[in-house]
This record gives structure tokens, sequence and C-alpha cells, in this order.
């Protein structure tokens, strides 16, 4: 899914999903000496953040390209996959997930691996997408949609035996339930600023899901979609070629339980 698609993901999401960094390390208590990992890095946004606070961090990727791009800006990245880390138990005094949770197909058994990897008393900390969506994050949706796409079959699927509520509560539940403690989470909203061609440039690049909807249509139908585009993103448009959208996500952390 992400295979290839580095370029056309940091010139466009990337900005999107750097706005809770400092909330995402403040939540899981990083700070000069703080021995950190960085799960699903993408490109070192989060692990960047925690070095500049002095931190010792270590990020991991499950795709070559995310891990080559983090290391190009001086992160110590490899290439590691949720469920299964290659590091020790308890190697970590924090370990923080910038929009990851919401891209693994086993979340419970990810968020126990994360447990595994933390110190008894670390802390996690975790952002995703929340049930409770800002206008702004339809608005690629609704264009394919207006434009006639029909969604490809090779989109993954959560299994539904492993969803879970994309709400405040069910985030705090799902923490609760892998092993951790004092688990609390909060929703952030926020209108992210980008230039209209920069957003359309996800879609048109095959990041994520949408992504691959728009690059799965023929010529003419994604003529349309950036149709519907254009029209539908009028609403948000705030000058100079920018559009202001509505996003909102949750923030969960909570402590690594002491192992029996």
């Amino acid at each position: 899914m992400w295979h290839g698609r580095t370029d056309a993901y940091a010139g466009s999401f990337a900005r999107l999903c750097a706005h809770p960094v400092e909330e995402l390390l403040d939540a899981a208590g990083v700070g000069a000496g703080t021995r950190v990992l960085d799960v699903g890095t993408g490109t070192g946004t989060a692990a960047l953040a925690a070095q500049a606070r002095g931190a010792e961090v270590t990020a991991v990727d499950a795709d070559a390209g995310m891990v080559a791009a983090a290391r190009a800006r001086g992160v110590d990245a490899h290439i590691g996959e949720l469920p299964e880390l290659r590091y020790r138990d308890g190697e970590f005094d924090a370990v923080v997930g910038n929009f990851v949770l919401n891209h693994v197909g086993r979340p419970r058994a990810a968020l126990a691996e994360l447990h595994r990897v933390l110190r008894p008393g670390g802390r996690v900390a975790l952002t995703t997408w929340s049930a409770n969506r800002g206008a702004g994050q339809d608005l690629l949706g609704r264009a394919c949609e207006a434009g006639g796409a029909v969604p490809p079959s090779c989109i993954p699927r959560l299994d539904p035996a492993e969803d879970w509520p994309r709400t405040a509560g069910g985030l705090a539940q799902l923490l609760g339930e892998a092993g951790f403690m004092a688990a609390e989470t909060v929703e952030l909203a926020w209108d992210h600023r980008a230039a209209v061609e920069e957003w359309w440039s996800a879609a048109a690049g095959g990041v994520a899901s949408i992504g691959l909807v728009v690059t799965s249509q023929e010529p003419e139908t994604v003529v349309r979609i950036r149709r519907e585009y254009d029209r539908l993103g009028a609403q948000f448009a705030v000058g100079n070629g920018e559009l202001a959208l509505p996003h909102i996500a949750l923030l969960g952390s909570g402590l690594s339980c002491p192992r029996r």
C-alpha cells in the first residue's frame, strides 16, 4: 500500500500528520535522555521532534522507502512491522506511534507488542483518526463519490473481529485491554492548511486508501473526480490557493504495568 509512495506522502499528508506530534511526545513523557521507540515513523517527523528534546530515539517502519527517507533526515530508522518487533522486553522508556494504529491489521496484538518493549512504568502514546470526522477529512472521498469512482477490491480492510470503536472511550478500552494502566484519551481538532494542488497530489500520488481509489480509476473518471474536488473544495478556500480543512483525531496514552 505504501511502496513507492514516500515522496507523494512527504509532499502532502506528512504535514497533516505532523500537527499532533508535540502533544504526542508530551503524552509519552519524552524528554532529555528518554529511550524512545517511534513505530510507523514514516519520514521521521516524530522521531526528529523527540531527538530535538534530547531523547535517544530508535524508529521503525514497515516500508523501506519511508525508512530510507527517515535515515536521510538523521533518524536511526529500521524496517520493522507490528506486531513483531526485534527489541528486547522493557527496552524503551516510551513508545510513540503517530497514526500507525489505523494501519495495522491486528491492533490488539500490536498494542501487546508495544507493552512488551516498554519498561515497567514506561509510557505509550498513540494518535489515530476518530469516527467523529472533521469536514475536511471527507473532501477527497466526497469528490470520488461524486465523480463516480468505484473502489477497487485491493483496498486493505480490517477484519471485523479486529475492529474497535474509533472513539475516545474505544481507544482507552483498547489500551486497557492490552495491559496499559491509567489509559487516557483526548480528541484533537485542527484546520489543516494546504494548497489545492498539494492536497490533490496525495490522492493523485496513490497515498493511503483514497490514493488507491483514485489511481485505480479510468482516466476520464479521474478527470471527473478532480472536477468535483475543485467544486467541493471551494467551501474550504481561504485565499491564495489554500484550503483550511477541519480534521479530528484521537490521542491515547497509558502506563506499562509491572510484569509479574
